[in-house]
């Protein structure tokens, strides 16, 4: 089956969704090809046919599938003879409960750090709509959000000694090998690094070491995408 993947973009056609990253990052561990279909913000049109505003989406066949943790089911339960991304079942609960945890808890206290930052990285026909409907989800500006995010930085860093604690003794979140679980945390933490250059995990952290490692996982295709300056 010929598969395509609906992924985000901003400008000079940057990668930054970490939704989008997480199936980038799912689809390299499987070594499946794709063609790459690139969505702006208000390119909602694109993917009306998933019949939701929102990416990653894939076509994989006759089937269309959006959320990039149903996007990780349908790859691993479609094309099992391809490394898995979970490991086991239990695996499969594990990576769950990590993508759950990175969705309720990491995102919403990353956001506030980098969100002004962001905009600098979004296409300029897109860049109205990202401040408008942002400064309505905080409700102020934007740069207003992200006063005193030196301070503040430090619950978004208190917040991940969970997975602090595992990657400090071992490689990956999933172990001796890297699973879905890490593709959850990393996607966000890729966010942050590909559109803002304010340090939100300290350089001396075990979870810098793990992002490094995981940067470098699939060829370094992580890696190969720009970071902020």
């Amino acid at each position: 089956m010929t598969i395509t993947f609906y992924d985000l973009c901003g400008r000079d056609s940057k990668r930054f969704s970490p939704y989008g990253w997480r199936t980038r990052m799912a689809l390299a561990h499987k070594g499946l090809d794709y063609t790459l279909e690139l969505v702006k913000f208000t390119e909602k049109d694109k993917i009306a046919f998933s019949g939701q505003p929102l990416v990653p989406v894939i076509r994989d066949g006759e089937r269309v599938i959006h959320d990039s943790w149903v996007i990780a089911e349908h790859l691993e339960d479609t094309y099992p003879q391809r490394p898995s991304l979970f490991g086991s079942a239990e695996g499969r609960g594990m990576a769950k409960a990590i993508n759950s945890f990175v969705n309720l808890t990491v995102q919403p206290l990353l956001a506030p750090l980098i969100v002004a930052d962001v905009v600098a990285h979004v296409d300029a026909a897109d860049s109205d709509y990202f401040v408008s409907s942002r400064e309505k989800r905080f409700g102020k500006a934007l740069p207003e959000v992200q006063v005193g995010r030196e301070e503040t930085v430090e619950g978004f860093r208190k917040a991940l000694e969970p997975i602090r604690i595992v990657v400090k003794d071992q490689p990956f979140i999933g172990g001796v090998a890297a699973t879905y679980a890490d593709y959850a945390l990393f996607g966000t933490l890729q966010w942050a690094r590909c559109t803002s250059g304010f340090r939100v995990v300290a350089a001396d952290d075990p979870i810098h070491a793990w992002f490094e490692r995981v940067l470098d996982l699939h060829n370094g295709v992580g890696r190969g995408e720009p970071a902020a300056v």
